[in-house]
């Protein structure tokens, strides 16, 4: 190794997609950081691996940043990157992949990183194809990463716990909100009278999908409509209106008794399944939302809670997994295994007074600010540059 320099190479076909979720919106705003944060750096030179052209919006090449693409794509991680690691591994000194898989057999010292371990906590909730590969794949990159980089606090407990990783090789990096072009106001009309959609409501985002607890949200938010509809009594028909509840987001795997209990549901016609929603409709409904809710069973983070934090909007969370690590103090935290507790979590956020509710928004931007994508990319290079220091001492 050249002690003067830093020979990065990143895996980054978890970035190289077109519609971005989860773990590719992670992977594509690390990369966009890590390629920001070392342009000026001439002792840092990143080739970045890919098994097709890159995206339009990755980072453009310049000196200290080449891509390289190669084939064949199928088991790409296993077959094609491996062997060119072993026909390149005194070109490079430390690979670093923000994905859960590494290269089975790697001569070069790598960095992987962990969403969350959800697969092994809810295998039923996953194809089968996908939770074998979860599974093995990422035992084997965690157990031969010289370290990992988790995306919070809990998620880093979690892979301790499981893989028996010394808790000094894991290393936590979390997600921070992306910026996001609003839809115009005639989109946002028109989308609004589409659902028929109207104030007031509450939000979920996400993917309609067994661990996300919506079966117990509905149950709980048949609750308030109860003792809502109680306390309306006498009053006129806009005053009786009750608050929706909006679930935007896909119809996801093993979703059919979800959708079975809402069309149950006695207020069914107030509860709004939207579909998939494109980016740019998510601030305002965020702005225009009562509440957020994220109130899933486990979660490796939240970036709904977060995004909710960056537009006022208040979140209501589980009191579980990571996300009392995401809103802190910014949001409501509830049992999310007992009914009663999220409807009272529902009704609090609806009574707000505007003095509480900005209380609640003034704490939601101070804990916005321990989220940053450049942050958490200098966290990575630093544990980059890390190994690459003890691979000299060997």
């Amino acid at each position: 190794m050249n002690q003067n320099k830093l020979r990065l190479v990143i895996d980054a076909n978890e970035a190289n997609v077109i519609n971005r979720v989860g773990s590719n919106i992670y992977a594509f705003e690390i990369i966009k950081a890590l390629a920001k944060i070392t342009k000026k750096n001439t002792q840092i030179e990143t080739t970045v691996l890919l098994t097709k052209q890159p995206n339009h919006d990755l980072p453009k090449e310049r000196n200290g940043w080449r891509y390289k693409i190669f084939g064949p794509s199928f088991l790409w991680t296993q077959f094609a990157e491996p062997i060119h690691l072993f026909l390149n591994k005194h070109k490079y000194d430390v690979l670093y992949t923000p994905g859960h898989y590494a290269p089975r057999q790697s001569p070069v010292p790598y960095v992987s990183s962990v969403m969350d371990l959800a697969f092994l906590k809810y295998p039923d909730q996953f194809q089968q194809s996908d939770l074998i590969q979860l599974k093995y794949w990422t035992k084997y990159s965690v157990k031969h990463a010289n370290k990992v980089i988790a995306i919070s606090q809990f998620t880093k407990a979690d892979v301790v716990n499981t893989y028996q990783k010394n808790i000094n090789d894991v290393v936590v990096a979390p997600p921070a909100v992306y910026e996001i072009t609003p839809a115009s106001i005639t989109q946002t009309n028109e989308f609004f009278k589409h659902h028929h959609i109207r104030r007031p409501y509450f939000l979920f985002i996400g993917t309609i999908q067994p661990r996300k607890n919506l079966i117990r949200l509905v149950e709980a938010y048949e609750t308030l409509c109860r003792r809502l509809s109680i306390a309306k009594l006498g009053k006129t028909k806009s005053q009786k209106l009750l608050p929706q509840l909006i679930l935007a987001g896909k119809i996801g795997w093993l979703a059919d008794p979800i959708i079975e209990r809402i069309k149950a549901s006695p207020f069914f016609e107030y509860i709004i399944l939207t579909g998939f929603i494109k980016n740019e409709i998510k601030p305002i409904l965020y702005q225009n939302a009562v509440a957020s809710i994220l109130i899933g069973l486990y979660e490796g983070f939240g970036i709904p809670p977060l995004e909710s934090l960056k537009y006022d909007c208040l979140p209501i969370v589980s009191n579980v997994s990571s996300l009392p690590e995401v809103v802190g103090k910014g949001g409501i935290q509830v049992d999310p295994r007992k009914i009663d507790e999220i409807s009272l979590g529902l009704k609090t956020s609806y009574q707000l007074t505007t003095k509480a509710k900005t209380s609640y928004q003034n704490k939601g931007k101070n804990q916005l600010k321990k989220f940053s994508w450049d942050k958490s990319a200098q966290i990575i290079l630093n544990t980059i540059q890390a190994v690459a220091d003890e691979k000299i001492k060997q």
